[in-house]
């Protein structure tokens, strides 16, 4: 039953750039990107216990990486691959001090790097400072650079996939395993012989190639990078994706990107008709976040997919 719903909603996902309309493909290649980012959240979240409000700035630094590789003549595919080695390298270097910290000292400090980064690539000459990066060609697969939002539908659609491919691989592994253990009693964790340090900084490195990853494929599809790009609240958003859906999942990351970006980008359009104020678009973003945090926490603690299985179980 589960292998035939993943194979349906595969398919759905496969058909889905050639059935709609051409206005809605870039959210739906946002999306799926969005979704990317998500996993590397909910691994990190979920199954690590580690909570990061700064995922968006290995998204950022996986992006500029592509960006800037391929501004300088380097092959775009080469520079799809080297962003989430970059990123994942980045994460290293940051994790192996501030894994030391827990719980909201984590949080804050993940978020102070954020903040770093955005003054860096804001004034930093080399990343086309506060004006952006600018010139960014084309993705190229096979020699045939990209240039329709269908082609990177299904390059961001096979992303995703290998992401949640290999998240589903070290969930099922011996070191998903002692994350788990550790998420539940560090000190139990360790006293049964698991790296918990180790383990910790492996993940917080592969949450950030996924980010990275993902934000390969955004620099060449959109074709300019700034500051702006990569706001503070993205990095709060792919949070409430991974919460909503449901820590701890695989499809939730899934759930939870389309869930909210379907609905911002409703809010969106709403806040943006004639008569609105300006500040309507921000303002009911903000809005949403709060509402559907607040909703889920009391209603779904564990997030829209395990609440779906549990039901679906009690049905059965």
């Amino acid at each position: 039953m589960r292998t035939r719903t993943v194979l349906a909603a595969a398919a759905v996902t496969l058909a889905l750039p050639l059935l709609l309309p051409e206005r809605h493909l870039p959210v739906y290649v946002l999306l799926l990107l969005a979704a990317t980012v998500t996993a590397g959240v909910s691994l990190l979240m979920g199954y690590a216990g580690q909570v990061s409000l700064g995922q968006a700035a290995f998204y950022a630094i996986g992006a500029y990486a592509a960006g800037l590789s391929a501004v300088h003549g380097v092959p775009t595919l080469i520079g799809l691959l080297v962003a989430p080695v970059v990123a994942a390298l980045a994460a290293v270097v940051v994790g192996a001090p501030l894994l030391r910290l827990r719980g909201h000292h984590l949080a804050f400090a993940t978020l102070a790097v954020h903040l770093i980064l955005l003054s860096l690539l804001g004034q930093g000459t080399w990343a086309g400072g506060a004006i952006g990066l600018q010139g960014i060609p084309p993705l190229s697969l096979a020699g045939t650079p990209l240039r329709d939002d269908v082609g990177y539908a299904y390059v961001a659609w096979v992303v995703l996939a290998v992401v949640l491919l290999i998240s589903h691989n070290v969930v099922d592994s011996r070191a998903g395993r002692g994350l788990r253990a550790a998420a539940g009693s560090e000190i139990a964790a360790a006293a049964g012989g698991v790296p918990v340090g180790g383990y910790r900084l492996v993940v917080f490195a592969l949450s950030a190639a996924f980010a990275g990853l993902a934000g390969g494929v955004y620099a060449f599809y959109l074709g300019y990078l700034g500051p702006g790009s990569f706001p503070l609240l993205l990095s709060i958003e792919v949070v409430v994706m991974a919460v909503v859906g449901g820590l701890g999942t695989i499809t939730g990351p899934v759930v939870g990107a389309a869930v909210i970006t379907l609905l911002v980008q409703a809010l969106n359009e709403l806040g943006t008709r004639p008569g609105m104020p300006s500040y309507a678009p921000a303002a009911l973003s903000y809005a949403v976040y709060a509402l559907l945090l607040i909703a889920v926490v009391r209603y779904l603690p564990r997030g829209i997919v395990p609440a779906v299985a549990v039901l679906r179980k009690g049905t059965s």
